[in-house]
């Protein structure tokens, strides 16, 4: 063979010798550092898929956070002793299917069926749908589950208990790829959660998504072949994450027992749509936010609207903004306490009148207040300019989000602890010409105003703290795992280009709120447990074409030493029925006079 011939051969050789050292560098490389650390579309290592082809597995906790209320009751995340079907090649005798369908409550023939047909493990979820089957350890014991092979009781934890409730501030999870891309191509730290990983979609889950994703969730596995068929006598095993510090602890401001006693209230009392809402005098937090109609976070209908929370939604608020018109009134000038009005029951322009038929005759503007005059508040309307109104409901905190909120917050995006929160209005935002009419019918709370449940109950919190707005919190903290703090959200108080109303405005309001209980139309409540103070407000509105009202009424109690705040709104109700607001208004502080905070 010719020189050039045996040079030729070398150089092939040292080429696909070349060629078999990279591979194998590169199956090296894949084997000690892409396979350990390297993270797929799934979100999971090369390794991890590796060994779950030869795993069957089911999530038994999320691994996301949890949130508390102010007492440290659990609000979500509660565990159960659920039963696990796994895959199996042959199915228990006919005595244990038979044991085992009783426990659960169905046929032997519907346990044939679904153990039968599956190719992963299934937590049997019994009615309840999504929610578990629960079992305490002992009925496990007593059943002796543990023995039987295919078949476990473990704890699964279950992010909400089953059935309805008017909670709409703490939302739901729900799979949206959406968000997860955009958290995948924002991540600063290779974060790649699984595609089909749940996020919060509404309320506080939505709000607080980003401290509540935990560090992995904690599976149940067992073994398969290379046909996927389950290993005998193999067993399972549970992997999960073990951090100390995470998943987080969010401390919610709510009252939980408060909570489902006032929705059992609005049930009882057959309020078909509308809000409760029950601040805390003093700091103003939410103590308690009811929606109706209730809604289930384990089921939604995004169709029928249930999941919003109507206490955050701004409606026509009709007589409550008398407050705020009579604030407008005393400032700007335009008349003093001492003023008299005649009320014959027609205004005599834009079609207005008194509710009171025959009218209320020769009344003060305390009296007109108390005694919701119309004719009082359209005259005083016309006498204000639409700046000066405008002006009286931002220093009431009115026209803007309240909910307590932070730019930057810790550094990330800004934080808005109250989901979907509306701003509300006074005016159109391109009103054009506001004429005579426009004023009077705005000073009565009708027109283009819109007033949110959580706005009417911290416009009371404003009057009380002398014209000062607070900012309503319904989380104050957030703790690591083992209970040491992670941050706080300490109170806010609103700060405004409009400044605030004088202190012996928010006094004098405060006084005709009492005397609206003591001889107006919130007379109704002079029997109740406390001496309550308040105002009444019913709001004209078309549904479908046909004419109802939203029924409102704001206040607190007791009198003299002031504990809540409350605003309550029946929304759609029938022309010429009973205000069902102040019943439910009476009803709940009531029950509120007689309430120990922190009982279980």
């Amino acid at each position: 063979m010719s020189l050039g011939g045996k040079k030729r051969i070398f150089y092939i050789l040292i080429a696909f010798s070349s060629i078999i050292v990279m591979y194998a560098l590169r199956i090296a490389w894949i084997q000690t550092h892409a396979a350990l650390v390297a993270v797929t579309a799934s979100g999971k290592t090369i390794n991890e898929l590796a060994v779950r082809q030869r795993e069957q597995g089911v999530e038994l906790d999320s691994g996301r956070g949890n949130f508390f209320d102010r007492y440290g009751r659990q609000l979500t995340g509660s565990t159960t002793w659920s039963p696990v079907l796994f895959p199996v090649k042959k199915l228990p005798e006919q005595d244990d299917l038979s044991r085992i369908a009783d426990m659960l409550g169905v046929s032997v023939q519907e346990l044939k069926r679904k153990w039968a047909s599956l190719e992963t493990p299934y937590i049997w979820s019994g009615s309840g749908g999504d929610t578990g089957f629960p079992m305490t350890s002992t009925a496990v014991r007593q059943q002796s589950l543990t023995r039987l092979e295919g078949l476990e009781v473990l704890p699964h934890v279950v992010r909400y208990p089953s059935g309805q409730s008017g909670q709409q501030w703490l939302g739901y999870v729900a799979q949206r790829p959406d968000v997860i891309r955009q958290i995948r191509s924002e991540s600063k730290a290779n974060e790649q959660p699984s595609i089909s990983m749940q996020v919060g979609a509404a309320g506080l889950e939505r709000t607080f998504d980003r401290f509540l994703r935990g560090v992995g969730s904690t599976r149940v596995y067992y073994a398969v072949d290379g046909k996927r068929e389950p290993f005998t006598d193999v067993g399972t095993r549970v992997k999960g994450p073990e951090d100390r510090f995470y998943p987080l602890q969010i401390r919610t401001t709510i009252d939980m027992v408060m909570q489902q006693k006032l929705e059992a209230l609005t049930e009882e009392m057959s309020v078909d749509e509308g809000a409760v809402v029950v601040l805390d005098a003093e700091k103003g937090d939410v103590l308690a936010m009811i929606s109706r109609p209730f809604f289930d976070p384990n089921h939604i209908d995004l169709a029928g609207g249930s999941w919003s929370n109507r206490a955050l939604k701004a409606v026509p608020p009709g007589s409550i903004f008398k407050t705020v018109i009579t604030a407008a009134a005393l400032e700007s000038g335009v008349t003093h306490p001492g003023e008299r009005f005649h009320c014959s029951g027609h205004y005599g322009k834009y079609g207005l009148s008194c509710w009171k038929k025959g009218g209320h005759g020769e009344i003060t503007l305390e009296q007109g207040y108390a005694h919701s005059c119309n004719i009082v508040f359209a005259t005083l309307g016309e006498r204000l300019s639409a700046q000066s109104i405008e002006l009286a409901a931002a220093r009431l905190g009115l026209g803007r989000k309240i909910g307590w909120h932070e730019k930057n917050f810790m550094g990330g995006a800004d934080l808005w602890q109250f989901d979907h929160e509306e701003d509300g209005a006074v005016f159109r935002q391109e009103r054009g010409l506001v004429d005579g009419g426009v004023l009077a019918q705005t000073a009565i709370g009708q027109r283009d105003v819109l007033v949110s449940p959580l706005q009417a109950a911290n416009l009371i919190v404003t009057l009380l703290h002398q014209g000062q707005v607070s900012s309503p919190r319904l989380v104050h903290e957030i703790r690591f795992r083992d209970g040491s703090l992670f941050t706080s959200m300490p109170e806010h108080r609103l700060t405004s280009s409009a400044g605030q109303i004088a202190p012996s405005t928010a006094n004098l309001l405060l006084s005709w709120m009492s005397e609206t209980v003591q001889s107006g139309t919130g007379r109704s409540l002079r029997q109740a447990e406390w001496q309550l103070a308040g105002k009444s407000g019913t709001a004209q509105v078309t549904k479908a074409g046909k004419a109802y009202n939203h029924q409102w009424f704001i206040g607190y109690g007791p009198v003299g030493h002031p504990k809540y705040a409350v605003s309550v709104l029946v929304q759609n109700r029938p022309e010429g029925s009973e205000h069902k607001a102040m019943a439910l208004f009476r009803r709940t502080m009531d029950f509120l006079a007689a309430y120990q905070p922190g009982q279980m």
